[in-house]
């Protein structure tokens, strides 16, 4: 696939914003190695500049880690400890794109991901899903995104094994991205 400003309908340039309101930051981990337990981020920001050739723009997120939620509070206290993302320390989880290029009909943005202080390369598997306008004249565009990563290469590293075999948590954490930008600037 050939990404061009014309071959994305409706596409524009400038500096976009997240609508918090129109996005959700999610993710999911194997646990007890028979279901996944999934949760969200509910205080995160990003901006996108895209440039006239879209495989120059650029994507910037900041996710606030303490605003985890998966339903269950005492669950989301532990992963706010030393044991997963030790937020007293490391507040932020932080996404930096590196270059955007298209493999056949995917869209792949690579990026710097910082997490508990260490930084690590990812790709984040995209699909633009348009540009309009919206009922109260706000140019806006849709994207969602995905990633994998394995989270003891950022420190995240405990388990507890399971009498049966195997341990409490896989290390594959899945992370999905459904956002709406807003233009800011054109």
């Amino acid at each position: 696939m050939t990404l061009t400003a014309t071959t994305i309908p409706g596409y524009q340039t400038g500096t976009w914003k997240i609508d918090p309101t129109h996005s959700e930051v999610t993710f999911s981990v194997r646990h007890l190695a028979i279901s996944k337990v999934k949760g969200k981020f509910e205080t995160f920001d990003a901006t996108v500049v895209t440039a006239e050739n879209p495989l120059e723009s650029t994507v910037e997120a900041n996710i606030d880690v303490a605003s985890i939620n998966t339903g269950q509070e005492q669950r989301d206290q532990h992963l706010k400890t030393s044991d997963f993302f030790l937020t007293e320390e490391h507040p932020q989880l932080t996404f930096r794109s590196t270059g955007i290029e298209t493999k056949g009909d995917d869209l792949h943005i690579a990026g710097d991901l910082t997490l508990r202080g260490v930084t690590k390369p990812v790709v984040l598997k995209a699909e633009l899903g348009g540009f309009t306008t919206d009922g109260y004249g706000q140019v806006k565009f849709g994207a969602e995104a995905t990633t994998k990563i394995d989270r003891t290469e950022f420190g995240v590293n405990w388990n507890a094994a399971l009498e049966a075999g195997g341990f409490t948590l896989g290390n594959d954490v899945t992370i999905n991205l459904d956002v709406q930008f807003v233009l800011q600037a054109a």
